[in-house]
């Protein structure tokens, strides 16, 4: 059993414009919305993949949790739901046509009260002992104003090896308890060692870093780019395929969900990365996140 866990999901707008003009009227060919946010990516992209998973995550009051909630559910992810009094979070993705670049206008989660994260945390640790998790995720950012130490207290509550899609100070406080995984992109890697990492070698170090204060494994994403991954004295780089990209929101998701399944299988951690790689790769070729398909992966 995989378990996953984020108090960040999204009901997300993507827009598909011929052409995405600053400052003008835009009007849109094609609107689709979803359920999204990293938390749902990862545990849809897992059941899309047929691993065992359950998936516990916050979400917001109105019609767009209620509307996230469906989603999920017609595609057959079981959530376990922690409900948020407040409002739930939308996103939009605008897909330009002519430069293929995508643009992300993201809200920021509103704050949750002391109340509803200890009902988060006892949720997480009840799933825990009920599935005996081989796996645990965490993924995504707080709430505004929840504790940076939150899941570092998740970790205390949930004994399983931990892959943490995590950055910061959340992801600094998480790593005493050696998580198994630590998978941020370059530029969260970045933000959570407090520099700017220009070269590859700047990367080295700072994953080096995260290393040395507790993770087994760190491997850090880069977009279409190399990715890179580290243990004690060990680097290993992965060239990632070229493929027509269509959106690439929720490549990072995917990674962690191919990298989570393979470990499932019986993996060893380089054949894991070049599945989470390959699984990226099929989500940049489709409009909505985390629709995956096992078969192609398998071939």
């Amino acid at each position: 059993m995989i378990l996953v866990a984020g108090l960040t999901p999204a009901w997300q707008q993507i827009a598909v414009l011929d052409r995405l003009r600053v400052g003008e009227v835009n009007r849109a060919r094609e609107v689709y919305w979803c359920a999204s946010g990293k938390v749902l990516n990862v545990g849809l992209a897992l059941t899309q993949l047929g691993a065992t998973v359950r998936t516990v995550s916050l979400v917001g009051s109105g019609s767009a949790g209620e509307a996230a909630r469906q989603d999920m559910a017609n595609l057959g992810v079981h959530v376990r739901w922690i409900e948020s009094s407040a409002p739930q979070r939308v996103c939009t993705t605008l897909l330009d046509g002519e430069s293929r670049q995508s643009t992300e206008i993201v809200e920021n989660s509103a704050p949750v009260s002391e109340a509803e994260r200890n009902v988060f945390e006892a949720a997480l640790a009840d799933e825990s002992s009920q599935t005996n998790a081989k796996y645990l995720i965490l993924t995504g950012s707080l709430p505004t104003d929840t504790p940076k130490t939150f899941y570092a207290t998740l970790l205390n509550r949930v004994r399983a090896p931990a892959i943490l899609d995590i950055r910061g100070e959340e992801l600094l406080a998480a790593l005493p308890h050696r998580p198994l995984v630590v998978k941020p992109n370059r530029e969260e890697l970045g933000h959570t060692v407090r520099r700017e990492l220009t070269t590859d070698e700047d990367t080295w170090q700072a994953m080096s870093e995260v290393n040395v204060h507790g993770a087994e494994w760190v491997i850090v994403t880069n977009g279409a780019r190399e990715v890179f991954a580290s243990r004690a004295d060990e680097r290993l780089r992965f060239q990632p395929p070229r493929v027509n990209v269509v959106n690439p929101i929720g490549c990072g998701d995917c990674f962690t969900a191919g990298l989570a399944w393979a470990l499932q299988r019986g993996n060893d951690m380089p054949s894991a990365i070049r599945l989470g790689i390959a699984a990226a790769a099929q989500n940049a070729e489709q409009l909505l996140p985390a629709r995956l398909n096992a078969e192609l992966l398998r071939t």
